[in-house]
């Protein structure tokens, strides 16, 4: 389930919503996650992976900045064993209940309020609608949270995955991870069109002798009988 959901500026890694729930943490490891969420925050620029999951000892921290464009990151701290798919939609749900809210109480500013907020915490009044979709979620074999899983279309091979200590403790820069990005998406274009070609290869090497016989005999008799 998600157990940390934060909601923060990308231009300064300020936190504007955080929403947290209450557990046992026999290890001592949570307030540990909670920095390096923080840490992770401060990292982000606007080149920065649209989505990105990041592990983290027994967790997985999984971020998706579905707006970055527009200077919003929505990042949530859930069990490894939770769906990477179901925490990226469970993020999308808490950005679009957030500019609802934000466009309920400021209009088309909303922008420009998530701009200039000064004080941290600013909409912490958000955090009841993350209580409620985190609860909707903490179950991810319910019907509604297998329905929203089937009705997924996203491609999760897309998302890029990370290692806490790659991010934090080797003070590897964003754009880096933005061109790492890049580079596996133009892979991806490559493979997928080498696969086409082997495909159309075999296709003619199956029916191309065939094809070939079909059209002489045709020509035999066109020249024969015309």
């Amino acid at each position: 389930m998600p157990i940390i959901t934060f909601v923060a500026r990308v231009s300064d890694g300020m936190l504007l919503v955080a929403s947290m729930e209450s557990i046992g943490d026999a290890n001592g490891n949570l307030d540990t996650y909670k920095q390096q969420a923080k840490q992770i925050m401060k990292r982000l620029d606007q080149r920065s992976p649209t989505k990105c999951s990041i592990e983290s000892g027994a967790y997985t921290f999984q971020w998706h900045s579905y707006l970055i464009q527009e200077g919003v990151c929505y990042l949530t701290l859930a069990d490894r064993g939770f769906p990477k798919r179901l925490a990226f939609l469970y993020l999308e749900e808490v950005h679009a209940g957030f500019v609802e809210e934000l466009e309920r109480d400021s209009g088309n500013n909303w922008r420009d309020v998530v701009t200039t907020v000064a004080r941290p915490y600013a909409f912490i009044k958000f955090d009841k609608f993350i209580q409620k979709k985190r609860k909707e979620y903490a179950d991810p074999n319910s019907s509604q949270n297998m329905h929203r899983l089937n009705d997924d279309l996203a491609d999760i091979h897309n998302i890029m995955r990370k290692n806490i200590q790659e991010v934090l403790n080797r003070g590897e820069r964003v754009e880096h991870v933005s061109r790492i990005s890049s580079n596996l998406a133009d892979r991806s274009k490559d493979l997928k069109w080498g696969a086409k070609k082997l495909r159309l290869q075999a296709i003619y090497r199956q029916y191309g002798p065939i094809v070939a016989v079909a059209l002489f005999v045709l020509l035999v008799i066109y020249i024969k009988f015309f």
